[in-house]
């Protein structure tokens, strides 16, 4: 049986950067390790999943490596991402705003089932 690890950022907000690190971070480790992972991004978080947002947004000033660069090495190592649906209204977005490393939408039943899953681990943020 492999282990899944299922990431929810839904207190993460994208007007403190500094607080992106670790989520995306631990998503990257957890993949390398072969680890199944799943990161959703529900409320505020949200807008992360949104082309542009996350690429100009820099966890710590000074440094050249965007947030987007912290989703895109969690995705080359196996990680997904997951927008919530509810997010494309209240954030006036479509699926084709979506950065291309996000797998699609993930609904509140889905993540409450893989939550409930006795395979799977759960962070949240």
């Amino acid at each position: 049986m492999t282990l899944k690890l299922l990431i929810v950022l839904v207190n993460t907000d994208p007007r403190n950067p500094e607080e992106l690190g670790a989520p995306f971070y631990h998503a990257a480790v957890a993949a390398a390790m072969d680890y199944e992972v799943d990161v959703v991004c529900a409320a505020t978080a949200g807008k992360l999943m949104k082309r542009g947002v996350a690429a100009d947004l820099l966890i710590k000033q000074g440094q050249s490596k965007t947030v987007y660069d912290w989703i895109c090495d969690a995705h080359r190592n196996g990680a997904k991402f997951w927008a919530c649906p509810a997010n494309l209204d209240l954030f006036d977005m479509t699926v084709a705003d979506l950065i291309p490393e996000c797998s699609g939408l993930m609904g509140a039943a889905a993540m409450i089932d893989r939550v409930m899953s006795a395979d799977t681990r759960v962070l949240s943020y």
